[in-house]
């Protein structure tokens, strides 16, 4: 559908409007950044009420699939609630640096664990996170500071966003996000009916000004990310947690939600922000980096309220996370062997993150990434630069998808990246960025 078959539609109620065109945004039928018609236009040309078609935008937009610009009118959001997003592989030949996996050659292999399961099926009824494995992780949270007192099993780190944004927030609340951040949780919020407000972020995670000014304009809650951020690699230390903490300080309602969605493979200590004495928070640790993706199990700890809430909403849905992957991910935790694996993946993704910098460095782009698996790269011309690397063999993420105000850039996950191959991607990356003066004054 274009906007100009917006006129043809045959609806009669807000919801009819608004469902049509979810629709046309979900397939591609109706273009990012494409205007809609006037309220007034549309309403004429369907004979519905302007109020009716103006309800159907609000609800567009409180899903955040359109953006109001004032008088510019009514566009499509570049970044909807229901992303349109390829699977599709890069051509045969062309290494994967796109879509920030951990390397599969440093996850532990589940196969003797797998057979040490024993099949003593959970029913219904029965406590919902296995006590050993509250247990460890309550030991592991507590170590890096987390004040965990009880902690929940939920299928994966978003999952537990989600279900902890849900326990407090309604659409329409305003939430704080990092810029550049990861795009599930831009989406999550949008798809929540929350209002995205950007925070600014430095090597050291959310600066204190944008974050205090993102406070001071009315936020119900903040998701941070305390080690490993996506896509920059920025890692909160003790100095910028005591000025974040003097920050929150004064807004002691405000829900503070950590995702340190990559654990002990983040190459730096965890930093946190919660304290105790906090009325809303909770710290989500995902095995997803560490262990393996598909395992799909994560950890929330939280204010004691927080907990009570996401479990019973839990309880209404899937009830609780397999009872055979939470004792897989115990039983892992307590293997020397992994725990030595860990080690080693930590230091080889430390040591291929460095191996990008320095070679990015040795060409005059200054780009920093203190943890994690991902280099974020500055660039003038973000399609310019994914096509240049994927004629040199690589394929990145373009930017675009991860920032809301921040300047262009490629995201290239370094998790599987040979050392060796690391000065030919900064080859690359030079040639796409010669024409960035901003590049050029600072080398």
């Amino acid at each position: 559908m274009s906007v100009r078959q917006l006129y043809q539609l045959k609806v009669r109620t807000a919801a009819e409007l608004s469902a049509a065109i979810e629709r046309s945004i979900a397939g591609g039928r109706l273009a990012v950044g494409a205007r809609l018609p006037t309220v007034r236009e549309l309403a004429v040309e369907l004979g519905l009420s302007p109020a009716t078609v103006a309800a159907a935008y609000r609800a567009l937009a409180q899903r955040g699939l359109v953006r109001g610009e004032g008088r510019r009118g009514t566009f499509v959001a570049a970044r909807p609630a229901l992303p349109i997003a390829s699977d599709r592989p890069p051509p045969a030949g062309v290494v994967d640096l796109s879509r920030g996996n951990p390397d599969r050659a440093l996850l532990p292999s589940l196969r003797g664990h797998l057979r040490a399961l024993t099949d003593d099926t959970k029913t219904y009824g029965e406590v919902a996170t296995l006590p050993a494995l509250d247990a460890a992780a309550r030991v592991a949270f507590r170590a890096d500071g987390v004040p965990a007192e009880r902690v929940i099993a939920v299928s994966g780190a978003l999952d537990g966003v989600e279900r902890v944004l849900l326990a407090w927030l309604r659409p329409g609340d305003r939430v704080a996000v990092e810029d550049p951040g990861f795009p599930r949780v831009f989406d999550l919020v949008a798809a929540l009916g929350l209002v995205a407000v950007p925070v600014a972020i430095d090597d050291h995670g959310p600066t204190p000004e944008s974050f205090a000014a993102a406070l001071a304009s009315g936020v119900a809650a903040c998701v941070i990310t305390p080690r490993a951020q996506n896509p920059t690699g920025a890692a909160l230390d003790a100095a910028r947690v005591r000025a974040l903490r003097a920050v929150l300080r004064a807004y002691p309602d405000v829900l503070v939600v950590e995702d340190d969605h990559a654990g002990p493979v983040a190459g730096v200590p965890a930093h946190t922000l919660v304290q105790a004495r906090r009325a809303r928070w909770a710290v989500v640790r995902s095995v997803a980096k560490s262990l393996g993706p598909d395992l799909r199990v994560a950890l929330l700890a939280g204010d004691p309220l927080t907990l009570e809430r996401v479990k019973g909403r839990q309880r209404l849905g899937p009830g609780w996370v397999s009872h055979l992957l939470q004792q897989l991910v115990v039983d892992l935790w307590a293997d020397p062997a992994v725990t030595a694996s860990l080690v080693r993946a930590t230091d080889l993704y430390r040591e291929r993150r460095d191996a990008l910098v320095d070679a990015l460095s040795a060409r005059g782009i200054p780009v920093v990434a203190r943890s994690g698996l991902n280099v974020w790269v500055p660039v003038p011309d973000e399609a310019a630069a994914v096509r240049e690397l994927l004629a040199a063999g690589y394929a990145v993420a373009s930017g675009a998808r991860f920032r809301i105000a921040t300047a262009p850039a490629v995201r290239v996950t370094v998790a599987a990246l040979p050392e060796r191959k690391a000065a030919g991607v900064a080859r690359a990356l030079d040639a796409a960025c010669l024409s960035n003066p901003l590049l050029t004054a600072s080398a």
